[in-house]
């Protein structure tokens, strides 16, 4: 389903399971159809009888036509992209065409509506979204997203790497052993920093990612800084963006922790519900306002990462919770994509 464009990028076709997809493809499909009818009448009580009438019709047609790209999207994904958008276009055209021949009968629609008609005009609105959805790839990639992406996770690198090396610096002479497992830690952040961003990572390695962090954090912290992880039903195979839970448990220490002298637990709880993956971080809620509004700059970040990769189909909520502040993320489950190298896999050490 994929080919190469000017900027060496794949093109495919759209996921037409995302939310995002369909409802462009349903504004796209409801604005076709009020272009078709102001071209027809002359006042505004006609427009609006004539425009319900034809989205009476549409609308199931359009329905099934999504329905059934998206329970074909697997098998789309196995053809070539030639192939794969004249499947779709075939899918555009024969689905609106049966659906209409069946409810014409019906008397839906004042004046009867030809199924040739409804197939040519699947065919032409199928072909502008195709040319839509190739174009906006283009836009979004390689250039403009890699750089955003980039951008995006570069604000997250300078100040917990400064703090971990000082964290690691204070244990060099005092505990040589264990100064060498935080400098491993370390290794790993850099790695993750480095890897590529646009690429999708295990869920498992951005946890591995986290709980090395943490472990820096609590060299600086002790026994202030607790962690509870509830992962029992974590999808480990589950692919999310990179640096994404990390960022949420750096703002949990830095804004919740910190400003308590007597310190507080972190939880973070992943999980899987039918299709879509959960990771709710909490933390005491500080005292002090500079510090809640602080997490404002990477809950944006995150969520214009995930806005970057899964459109409409990822959410972010923050909120507090009495004592406890909460971010909960919700974003798609995947798995079925070609599986990324490890950000985080540790190369074998003596």
């Amino acid at each position: 389903m994929k080919k190469g464009n000017h900027n060496n990028r794949a093109v495919e076709l759209p996921n037409f399971c995302h939310l995002g997809v369909m409802l462009r493809i349903i504004l796209a499909v409801e604005a076709a159809l009020a272009a078709g009818v102001v071209a027809r009448v002359s006042d505004l009580a006609s427009f609006v009888g004539h425009f319900v009438e034809l989205s009476a019709l549409a609308q199931p047609a359009l329905l099934l036509t999504l329905l059934a790209l998206c329970a074909a999207s697997r098998w789309l994904c196995r053809l070539s992209y030639p192939a794969g958008v004249a499947v779709t276009l075939g899918v555009a055209v024969a689905v609106p065409a049966l659906v209409v021949s069946w409810l014409g009968p019906l008397g839906l629609a004042a004046q009867p509506v030809a199924p040739i008609g409804v197939a040519a005009f699947g065919l032409l609105l199928g072909i502008g979204l195709l040319g839509y959805f190739n174009l906006r790839t283009r836009a979004l990639s390689p250039a403009i997203t890699e750089a955003r992406l980039q951008a995006l996770q570069a604000r997250i690198r300078p100040h917990f790497l400064f703090n971990s090396l000082n964290a690691v610096l204070s244990l060099v002479r005092s505990d040589p052993r264990r100064a060498e497992h935080a400098l491993e830690n370390l290794a790993d952040l850099f790695r993750a920093l480095m890897s590529e961003a646009r690429q999708l990572v295990p869920l498992e390695d951005e946890v591995a990612l986290t709980r090395a962090y943490l472990e820096l954090e609590q060299l600086r912290l002790g026994d202030r800084l607790q962690v509870a992880w509830h992962i029992q039903k974590m999808p480990s195979e589950a692919l999310i963006p990179p640096l994404v839970i990390q960022p949420l448990a750096e703002n949990a220490v830095y804004h919740g922790i910190e400003p308590h002298a007597a310190g507080g637990e972190i939880s973070l709880n992943l999980y899987r519900s039918g299709d879509k993956v959960h990771i709710v971080v909490r933390n005491p809620v500080a005292s002090d306002a500079n510090h809640h509004k602080g997490n404002r700059i990477a809950l944006d970040n995150i969520r214009e990462r995930l806005l970057l990769h899964f459109d409409l189909d990822a959410q972010l909520k923050s909120e507090q919770l009495g004592a406890v502040y909460q971010v909960h993320i919700v974003l798609p489950y995947t798995a079925d994509r070609e599986r990324p190298p490890s950000a985080t896999a540790r190369p074998h050490r003596r």
